[in-house]
């Protein structure tokens, strides 16, 4: 059982692909993690060696943020700019889009879905 980063990887899947299951590490920091500790990336999970499980622990500990780190990090860094008040940070305030989206149609999934008190049905 690979256990990286407080995370348990799954077992059956490839190791470049079940490394993305930590916060923070995708596809293309998975496969150059890989390239560091020169693990195959066809490789499953259980066959991973204990110390390759050890190498590549040592790699992400010492040169990658992740998980929960990370995450206070990224609150952090929008809890600055509402604090500032620049414009991405009025857009977290109202919860609206930040990165220019159009919000007369569509923004369903930041803008929640408010419900308009129309006609009602004639009985």
């Amino acid at each position: 059982m690979a256990h990286i980063a407080g995370i348990e990887l799954p077992r059956d899947k490839r190791i470049i692909i079940g490394l993305t299951y930590i916060y923070g590490i995708g596809k293309s920091f998975s496969r150059e993690i890989l390239k560091k500790v020169k693990i195959d990336e066809d490789k499953k999970v259980k066959d991973l060696s204990t110390k390759d499980e050890k190498s590549i622990r040592e790699v992400i500990q010492d040169e990658y943020i992740v998980e929960g780190e990370l995450r206070t990090r990224v609150a952090m860094d929008i809890k600055r700019l509402m604090e500032i008040g620049c414009y991405r940070g009025i857009r977290h305030k109202k919860s609206m889009p930040v990165r220019g989206q159009r919000t007369h149609t569509n923004a369903r999934t930041r803008r929640g879905r408010r419900r308009s008190t129309g006609a009602g049905k004639k009985k």
